[in-house]
């Protein structure tokens, strides 16, 4: 019941608005959804509008596609309107999980249960965001890397190609963490092809990672890695190379 006194107004962008469909059991649909053949849906999802689903895509339960964000006033996000959201080609969206607004999935990417992909993030073909991990807006993944569990990725990261993240990383890009000068630009860790970054892991902001790198769990990373090095402790220090069997595909 409604408190004494109180009285609740709905006030709703037309794009925000839903409707019910008998597509799915308590499935919720914005306007302008295209949807492929053969997308699996399964209950209570919801679909806002400009969203594009591509064939043979898979939504479990309760999962929540283009969302739109909702910014705190001190929030340095970029507030201009969002593209359409797209979920390619045999893409999934499972268990709980939140796509916002102009978010894309590409061919056979995989948002686990209860992860969230903020607002224009672009995640590779292939790729999988592990359970309860966070994907930050504008952050760029590439093809077949692997996030694991309840990793942070900052804005405006980038991913390159066969990258894998270990449970609970965390990603900052922020020295003054707040505190900089209105319109400071952040300055996100970049890392490069096939490195592999252990559990528990830091990344300091504007750090890169090299490609084919290796980052021990728990270390945290202040200067860049440079390609193949080996790196470990509080702070980071190089203690070796990784050997050319651990190259992916092996020894060149």
């Amino acid at each position: 019941m409604t408190p004494l006194g109180y009285r609740f107004v709905r006030r709703l962008d037309p794009a925000d608005q839903l409707e019910p469909s008998d597509l799915a059991p308590g499935l919720l649909l914005g306007r302008d959804v295209a949807l492929a053949p053969g997308v699996e849906m399964g209950g209570n999802v919801v679909i806002h509008s400009a969203v594009t689903i591509g064939s043979g895509v898979l939504i479990q339960d309760g999962a929540v596609i283009g969302k739109r964000p909702h910014l705190g006033p001190r929030s340095s996000a970029p507030r201009a309107a969002t593209s359409r959201t797209i979920l390619g080609d045999e893409a999934a969206v499972l268990a709980g999980a939140i796509v916002f607004a102009g978010a894309e999935l590409e061919q056979g990417a995989i948002a686990s249960d209860q992860c969230q992909i903020r607002e224009r993030a672009v995640i590779g073909s292939g790729a999988v965001i592990g359970r309860g991990s966070a994907v930050d807006n504008d952050v760029r993944i590439g093809a077949r890397v692997r996030v694991q569990t309840n990793c942070y990725l900052t804005a405006y990261m980038e991913i390159e190609d066969d990258v894998f993240v270990g449970p609970g990383v965390t990603t900052t890009n922020d020295h003054a963490m707040g505190r900089g000068d209105a319109g400071q630009a952040l300055s996100p860790p970049r890392l490069r092809r096939a490195c592999r970054i252990g559990g528990g892991a830091v990344l300091c902001p504007g750090v890169e990672i090299g490609e084919e790198s290796f980052v021990a769990a728990g270390a945290v990373v202040t200067r860049d890695v440079p390609a193949r090095a080996v790196v470990m402790g509080l702070p980071a220090r190089e203690v070796g190379e990784v050997p050319d069997p651990d190259l992916l595909g092996g020894c060149p």
